[in-house]
């Protein structure tokens, strides 16, 4: 009991000074930065990387032709090797919902070296900086000129301006008409060269409801949207499925060839922006959220599990490190306060229970940003648990080569694509 009561105590005092001392993670006020109308609205090219996307598609590839933005925009999808008609589809999408053009490229099996998703990123934002895409104003009327493009959709009257930003954002995420026009505020009034938001994920089901919301608790935890938003900051992360790109810093930074090999692709993105001088921008979204579903524990499992290795950069000292962290940090608390009240211990169960209570205390927020209800919030044990579970599997899918597996892709060790 003696050896609980130490381990209460460092607990205590690891949340005290997470609660404190980490950039306020558990605020969720971080939202899009003071903004206002530029003088002249910049072009944008929209990027949606896509593979086997038939069944989220209708949900989200809509919202994005539906954007009510004043500039030259249009919509790049890239189909990733795709088997389900995801190409297809999204071309009668864009007849059924009329817009902002749309250019749909195939460029076929990842080059060795690259992921899929960059390869795909690749390709469509070398099409975005050809000037060759679809076209920028909605409405207007001629062929396509660019490679894929999608018949009809936009005036195609040969090469073109450059964007002057690229909006990179996944094929299961929705935006609200204003969504582009907010983000290109925030850019032009902050002078930042990357603004990204997380996306409200689902949280529907069951196994949504305790996962989800812990996901970007953690993910805020590692990396502090405040730190991040600082000037002359050194933390960098983004949220990939929502990244608003200066396209000159994208050039600058070298992206995606410069970071082609990673599997965390958002969190390299960013701090290779940073890396060249650029000022990048993280928050939480308000009126951008994920469509895709995560009905069954699997599937959770498999999302997290594919890349908590490589977070770890497929170290095991870093590996035997998170588990202990994890376990001092999330499951000590709940053990001592209840070792501490059967053993009569009520120093233990003071530690403990204070330690558990402040870690309650900062879930909240997150859990009132995702519209659940407080009682999760004493369950965060049990969901750190099972993500301590996800990232010990993820190490041994690694050792046994299935890596990074995702949609019939497997990066089994770092490098491999």
């Amino acid at each position: 009991m003696g050896y609980l009561l130490v381990a209460a105590c460092a607990s205590l005092a690891v949340w005290l000074w997470l609660a404190l001392g980490q950039g306020m993670f558990w605020r969720t006020d971080t939202r899009l930065p003071p903004r206002h109308a530029p003088a002249r609205w910049p072009s944008v090219a929209i990027v949606v990387p896509a593979r086997d996307e038939a069944e989220v598609l209708p949900l989200s590839l809509p919202s994005l032709l539906a954007q009510d933005y004043p500039g030259e925009a249009e919509v790049i999808l890239v189909d990733d090797g795709s088997t389900d008609g995801t190409a297809a589809l999204a071309r009668r999408l864009a007849d059924a919902h009329p817009g902002l053009p749309l250019t749909v490229l195939s460029p076929g099996e990842p080059g060795a070296g690259w992921t899929g998703k960059l390869w795909a990123l690749r390709h469509g934002i070398a099409h975005a900086r050809s000037g060759t895409g679809a076209g920028a104003r909605p409405g207007a009327d001629g062929p396509d000129s660019g490679p894929g493009a999608h018949p009809g959709s936009g005036p195609g009257s040969g090469p073109g301006p450059v964007p002057d930003y690229l909006l990179l954002t996944d094929a299961d995420i929705a935006h609200e008409p204003d969504s582009l026009r907010e983000l290109v505020c925030a850019a032009t009034a902050g002078d930042l060269d990357l603004v990204s938001q997380m996306a409200r994920l689902r949280a529907v089901s069951v196994w949504e409801r305790l996962i989800v919301p812990a996901f970007v608790y953690f993910f805020a935890q590692l990396y502090p949207f405040r730190w991040i938003n600082r000037p002359g900051a050194r933390t960098a992360a983004a949220a990939g499925g929502c990244v608003l790109l200066r396209t000159e810093a994208a050039v600058r930074a070298g992206v995606p060839e410069s970071i082609r090999q990673a599997v965390i692709d958002d969190v390299s993105l960013a701090r290779a922006v940073q890396r060249t001088g650029g000022r990048i921008w993280l928050g939480l979204a308000e009126r951008v959220d994920s469509v895709r579903p995560y009905s069954s524990l699997a599937d959770l499992w498999r999302m997290v599990s594919r890349s908590a290795y490589a977070q770890l950069r497929h170290r095991p000292a870093l590996l035997a490190g998170t588990v202990a962290g994890l376990v001092l940090v999330y499951l000590v608390p709940p053990a001592a306060l209840l070792g501490g009240l059967a053993a009569g211990r009520p120093a233990v169960a003071w530690a403990g229970g204070l330690a558990w209570l402040l870690m309650a205390g900062t879930y909240l927020p997150m859990l009132r940003y995702y519209r659940q209800p407080a009682v999760l919030a004493p369950l965060l044990p049990l969901t750190a648990l099972l993500y301590l579970l996800m990232t010990v599997d993820s190490a041994v899918q690694h050792y046994r080569g299935r890596g990074a597996a995702w949609k019939g892709r497997t990066y089994a060790r770092p490098g491999d694509a």
